[in-house]
């Protein structure tokens, strides 16, 4: 265990159904091995329904707090984990667009894999980065205002917070390393 997130929280944003469990599990323990606080947040303070492959019922989790409970000064830096549905239901919580929006606008490092970006586009912090997410993303985000390409890890510091994004479920391992490295970085 290292300790270059110690004394750090990091808000995980997610909706109460249709996030991709490991998505959600392999940064969460990559958080908390590099000495980080990782928080749970959900739309309702109720379960959340992860989800295998996008179709399979996977585990439930207890968030910590519902999303207007919370704002970005609670956290040092946000992590968006996929699924299909997971963000394209985030993406209709006034709450949960104006948290993303609020931690770009404070300068606060995010991270997001696979169809997490829809959140990303759906705040308006998009315009101007570099990202990847998965390939039927790309439209949109290109739409917003953002650059996508299709690698394995991107990291993008331009624009006034510092953007890591991964495409799916096989980028985690590099994603994980990014994401620890430029929440480390922030202060």
């Amino acid at each position: 265990m290292s300790n270059e997130l110690a004394g750090r929280r990091v808000a995980f944003l997610v909706a109460n159904s249709g996030v991709e469990q490991v998505e959600l599990t392999t940064p969460w323990q990559a958080v908390r091995d590099a000495g980080g606080e990782p928080v749970l947040i959900a739309p309702e303070q109720d379960k959340v329904q992860a989800v295998n492959n996008d179709l399979e019922l996977g585990d439930t989790f207890d968030p910590a707090h519902a999303v207007a409970e919370v704002s970005a000064a609670d956290f040092a830096a946000l992590v968006l984990p996929g699924g299909v549905a997971n963000p394209d239901k985030l993406r209709l919580v006034p709450e949960a667009v104006a948290f993303v929006k609020d931690m770009a606008t404070a300068g606060k490092p995010i991270a997001s894999i696979c169809h997490g970006p829809w959140s990303l586009v759906e705040a308006g912090v998009v315009q101007g980065k570099t990202l990847t997410s998965w390939p039927s993303l790309q439209t949109d985000i290109r739409n917003a205002g953002g650059d996508w390409r299709d690698e394995q890890v991107v990291s993008c510091p331009r624009q006034g917070y510092t953007l890591v994004t991964s495409r799916k479920p096989d980028d985690l391992e590099a994603f994980c390393a990014a994401l620890v490295e430029a929440f480390a970085q922030a202060g």
